[in-house]
C-alpha cells in the first residue's frame, strides 16, 4: 500500500566551501555582514524533501505516492519518479513557474548555509487530500507554508495517521500552528536544533509530547544516533558509523523514508529508528540526496 509523501520536489546546487564558516564570519560584525564563499565545486542534483524521501523508500521496497509541485522545468524529475515506481497523480504541473530551488554551501565541518527558492512548492496547496483506502501512512515534510497547513488538516479529516516533519519549515508556524499540527499528527520527528524550536514555540517538553496522543517522537542527533520519545520515556539509539562522510545533503530524508517503511509495516518506533540510521550512514557516504545505492539485504530488510 502506498505512503503518502506531502513536500517539496527541487533542484539542488550543491557547492563546498574548502573552510571553516566561523573562520570567515566576525561575530562582532553581523549587522553589516557582507561575505563572499569561493566554492570551486559545483554539482546540480534531484532534491526536495519528497523527492529525497521517495528515493529512500522505493529503494527499500515501498511505494511512495507523492504529492508535490513543479514547474516547467519539472518534466524530468516526474519522469525520474515514475522510473523507481512511484505515484506521480498528486504531482501538479505549474508552467508559469520554475520547480524549487535550493543553492546549498557545505563547510569542511558540514555545517551549510541554504538559499531557497519555493518557486511552484507555492502552489502545492491547490492539490487536495481526500480518503482513501489505499494509504495506510502519510508525512507532511517541508513544503509551502498553505500546503503544510492544509494537506495536515485533511490528512487529520480523513484519518490518515501522519508524521509531522516541519525541517527547515518549522519558523513559519507560530505555536498555535505548531501545537495544531502536533494535535493532528501520530509521531513527530525533528533534529536536536528543530526540537529546541518546537519546544519553544509550542509550550511542551519532548516528555510533555511524548505522553500525549502522540505514538512517538524521534529527534535525530546527527552522528550520535537518534533519542525516541515515548509515553515520557526517551531511548537513545546510537548512531551507526559511515564508511566516509562525504556529503550531509538529504541524511535526514534518507532516515525519513526508512522512518515510513517501518511504520508501514507496523513495526515498533524502535525498530523503525535503528533502520533509519543505518539508511542515514549509507546515505552520508554518497554525494546529493538521491545517489545512495539501498541495499535491502545489507540493511536487513
Amino acid at each position: 500500500m502506498p505512503a503518502l509523501i506531502c513536500g517539496s520536489l527541487a533542484f539542488d546546487t550543491i557547492t563546498v566551501f574548502p573552510g571553516r564558516f566561523a573562520q570567515q564570519i566576525l561575530p562582532d560584525q553581523l549587522h553589516i555582514l557582507n561575505v563572499s564563499f569561493l566554492v570551486p565545486t559545483l554539482r546540480r542534483e534531484f532534491g526536495g524533501c519528497a523527492g529525497n524521501i521517495a528515493y529512500t523508500l522505493a529503494g527499500l521496497g515501498g511505494t511512495p505516492l507523492v504529492m508535490a509541485a513543479v514547474g516547467a522545468d519539472g518534466t524530468e524529475y516526474v519522469e525520474r519518479l515514475r522510473g523507481w515506481g512511484a505515484s506521480t497523480e498528486f504531482v501538479r504541473s505549474v508552467p508559469e513557474s520554475y520547480t524549487a530551488q535550493a543553492m546549498i554551501i557545505t563547510d569542511t565541518d558540514n555545517n551549510q548555509i541554504t538559499a531557497f527558492h519555493p518557486g511552484a512548492m507555492q502552489s502545492a496547496h491547490l492539490t487536495r487530500i481526500e480518503a482513501r483506502a489505499d494509504i495506510r501512512i502519510a508525512i507532511i515534510a517541508p513544503d509551502g507554508r498553505d500546503a503544510m497547513l492544509q494537506h495536515a488538516a485533511q490528512l487529520a479529516a480523513a484519518r490518515i495517521p501522519f508524521v509531522f516533519d516541519p525541517g527547515q519549515g518549522l519558523p513559519m508556524f507560530d505555536g498555535a500552528e505548531l501545537r495544531q499540527f502536533i494535535a493532528q499528527a501520530s509521531w513527530v520527528t525533528v533534529n536536536d536544533y528543530e526540537a529546541r524550536m518546537l519546544c519553544e514555540r509550542s509550550g511542551e517538553t519532548l516528555e510533555s509530547l511524548s505522553r500525549s496522543h502522540l505514538r512517538g517522537v524521534v529527534v535525530t542527533l546527527g552522528a550520535d544516533g537518534c533519542e525516541v520519545w515515548q509515553g515520557g520515556t526517551r531511548t537513545h539509539l546510537p548512531g551507526v558509523a559511515a564508511a566516509e562522510v562525504v556529503d550531509p545533503t538529504g541524511c535526514g530524508d534518507a532516515f525519513r523514508g526508512a522512518l515510513l517503511y517501518g511504520l508501514e509495516r507496523g513495526w515498533d518506533l524502535v525498530r523503525c529508528v535503528e533502520l533509519g540510521n543505518r539508511v542515514g550512514a549509507l546515505k552520508i557516504a554518497c554525494r546529493g540526496g538521491q545517489n545512495h545505492v539501498v541495499d535491502r539485504a545489507a540493511l536487513g530488510v
